[in-house]
């Protein structure tokens, strides 16, 4: 539109010269041929007289070329004025001008040329986010085809999962660890990447397979930090809250002095000791779903539309208000899947003590994360409600209205 708004000014620049001169009546002018020549005989006259004052002629040359003169004028007096039109040409070309020219250029430009190559508005309007995503995507699928031809490459069956793991394929990317597994072996990393992955897919569910990795790995490793972290998650959702404490407290020592994932893990332990008596093995049941349901209807506000791509995640969640941010309800969806509305329940809790029943009030959050990371990042957008009670049974409206700085 902005290609054919400015061909169609300049258009109209070019008519406002060309019609018009076009338009206008034709000029009639009359020519006085008396007065011409009458004017002509007067110039003549001066300078007879001049040169008989200066001693060019002699009085008789005088009288003889002023008679001559006499006659001349009054032979020309003899011609009757007429009149000289001046003609243009008819107004039928006017119309060939205004219609047939842009008709013309118009109808040879788009066979010829490429409006496309003066217009930016295409290229302009892509998210750079989704640009780059679209690239990861291809390079993983020609990784994938490279290795169907080659599957015996351990090492590029890693690479693969995890990139199948930062595009958040969890299926592929476990089948990719198993891969790997299955040519190297009992390595702590690579049990630990399988064991994340199946968890994942079994919406972060240690239990079973995953938790027989990660023990495996912490047998051989017992000082590696993504083991504690889930060897301690394991523990805690089959319900050992002493042995999770024991691989945290661990985990704690280990990690920076001041750091926010120790922070994060002081957090965590102190609620875990609030459930458990000293030396006391607590087990519980499996996990159902309570009548404690959040209704969460989650939208992007309008002024934030550009800074979100549609396939950026969304995490919709609760969290404590005081204590640990470990979510007690978590959903996770796509931009390109808002507005929408979402139930939090005890089933989508992170471990069983941890969850919305055990809490009066909760804090309600959505965040939209560029990088699909569950902790929030910088340029992220999030909205949030501070506080919402669970007895209220209305539906809980959050706008995503601030970037995350």
């Amino acid at each position: 539109m902005l290609f054919l708004l400015i061909v169609s000014t300049l258009i109209l620049l070019a008519f406002l010269f060309i019609l018009p001169p076009l338009w206008r009546k034709p000029k009639v002018k009359i020519v006085d041929f008396d007065q011409r020549n009458v004017e002509i005989a007067q110039h003549r006259l001066a300078e007879l007289k001049e040169n008989r004052l200066t001693g060019g002629l002699s009085q008789a040359q005088y009288d003889e070329q002023f008679s001559d003169l006499e006659q001349a004028l009054s032979d020309d007096l003899d011609i009757v004025g007429r009149e000289i039109h001046v003609t243009t040409q008819s107004k039928w070309i006017i119309y060939i001008v205004a219609l047939g020219i842009p008709l013309l250029a118009g109808s040879l430009y788009f066979m010829l040329g490429n409006y496309q190559a003066v217009s930016h508005t295409a290229e302009m309007s892509v998210d750079p986010e989704a640009t780059k995503l679209l690239e990861i995507n291809k390079m993983v699928l020609r990784l994938a085809e490279k290795m169907k031809a080659k599957p015996n490459d351990a090492q590029g069956w890693l690479i693969l999962g995890r990139s199948y793991k930062a595009l958040e394929q969890y299926p592929q990317a476990a089948d990719a660890f198993a891969n790997a597994y299955r040519l190297l072996g009992d390595q702590a990393e690579v049990m630990l990447l399988y064991a994340d992955a199946l968890a994942y897919v079994n919406n972060r569910n240690l239990a079973g397979r995953p938790s027989e990795l990660v023990y495996k790995a912490l047998a051989l490793e017992p000082d590696n930090l993504n083991a504690l972290w889930l060897g301690g998650m394991a523990k805690a959702q089959e319900g050992d809250a002493p042995a999770a404490l024991k691989l945290w407290k661990k985990l704690e020592a280990t990690l920076p002095p001041g750091s926010d994932s120790q922070q994060e893990i002081k957090n965590l332990l102190s609620s875990l000791a609030k459930d458990t008596s000293p030396g006391q093995v607590q087990k519980e049941p499996e996990a159902k779903v309570s009548n404690f349901t959040l209704s969460v209807q989650v939208s992007l506000a309008p002024k934030l539309q550009k800074a979100a791509a549609a396939e950026d995640t969304v995490f919709i969640y609760a969290q404590a208000i005081s204590g640990p941010k470990m979510p007690l309800a978590i959903v996770r969806k796509h931009v390109s899947d808002l507005p929408l509305t979402v139930s939090l329940n005890d089933s989508m809790a992170m471990m069983p003590n941890m969850k919305l029943s055990n809490f009066a009030s909760v804090k309600l959050l959505a965040r939209i994360s560029k990088s699909g990371n569950a902790m929030t990042q910088p340029n992220d957008l999030i909205g949030i409600i501070e506080q919402v009670n669970l007895t209220d049974k209305s539906i809980h409206k959050i706008i995503i209205n601030t970037l995350v700085k």
